[in-house]
């Protein structure tokens, strides 16, 4: 399939209408601070995030109940450190998404070590579709780019509901990339599988109780977990890895990991087979956990419906 046969968004004149302006100004000022050095975006990131954990947003709080409710063997201490490093993670995050959407390829290629390509090359070799299992790592959009100017991938991703965000968005996300698909085009990512494309697919948010089932994701022993990801990996002819981006802590760049085809995988089993993929995604998580979206609702569905949120 052709990048042109991709229904793309387009530029409109009502970007320019007033109730965009502030949409403008965010991202003139994102992409202007692309352009510093890489590691005084880093220390600009690590003081906004800092900031950001100060002002007690409800995000704070999302992420302070699931830091407990997945490690709970953690002392009060502990979670507050990991805490405070998350919410630095995610200051550099937003510096992030302009390094993604507007460096040029030579600058993510410097910053960006792509470890097992050779995965993806011997499994295109044999004609065969990839599925390639990622997570909400925080460096997720300088990642996309530094896996895309390697080898171009298909990328599943979620609309941005600003429809002037969603056009810096999608070009920015599929500028190294080959296209992109939205999280509705099950048809248009099972296609690019059987035409043999390496395809990026992320399972660890909680889509709701449609196509789930409750398995154990850390100490949390009923999470929601979208049973979605089998359509796709149980397609004919595709092989399944995950892929684990990780900032270097040393401030160099990223090391974006493919690892081997996932063995035994799939099933015939839906539970086991879901409960693989999160027992994958906790083993790379936990390699560097300040740097995963503690920000997001993981738990937001409760194995009955009349069990009482856990973001209260």
């Amino acid at each position: 399939m052709s990048k042109n046969s991709i229904l793309q968004p387009n530029f409109k004149l009502s970007f320019l209408l007033p109730k965009y302006w502030l949409t403008w100004l965010g991202v003139f000022i994102l992409y202007s601070i692309s352009w510093l050095p890489y590691r005084l975006q880093l220390l600009m990131g690590k003081a906004l995030g800092r900031l950001l954990l100060k002002l007690g947003s409800s995000r704070k709080r999302v992420a302070q109940t699931n830091l407990a409710l997945c490690f709970p063997e953690m002392s009060d201490k502990e979670r507050q450190e990991l805490l405070i490093k998350n919410f630095e993670n995610t200051g550099i995050a937003l510096f992030e998404t302009g390094m993604g959407w507007w460096w040029p390829d030579w600058r993510v290629k410097r910053k960006c070590k792509v470890i097992g390509v050779e995965h993806i090359e011997n499994a295109q070799q044999q004609g065969k579709g990839i599925l390639l299992l990622a997570m909400h790592n925080l460096s997720a959009e300088i990642s996309c780019r530094g896996v895309g100017t390697g080898h171009p991938m298909v990328v599943f991703y979620r609309p941005h509901n600003n429809q002037l965000m969603e056009y810096f968005q999608y070009r920015g996300r599929g500028r190294s990339n080959k296209y992109m698909l939205g999280k509705r085009d099950v048809k248009g990512l099972i296609r690019a599988l059987h035409e043999g494309e390496a395809c990026i697919y992320l399972p660890d948010q909680d889509y709701g109780r449609n196509r789930s089932l409750f398995v154990p994701f850390f100490a949390v022993k009923e999470t929601a977990t979208t049973t979605g990801t089998l359509i796709f990996a149980r397609q004919k002819n595709t092989v399944t890895h995950m892929i684990i981006p990780t900032r270097n802590e040393d401030g160099s760049g990223y090391t974006l990991t493919i690892q081997p085809q996932l063995e035994n995988f799939p099933s015939d089993d839906d539970r086991a087979d879901i409960t693989l993929i999160n027992q994958e995604l906790e083993k790379a998580i936990i390699q560097n956990p300040a740097q995963y979206m503690w920000l997001h609702r993981r738990f937001k569905t409760r194995p009955n419906e009349s069990d009482p949120s856990l973001y209260k």
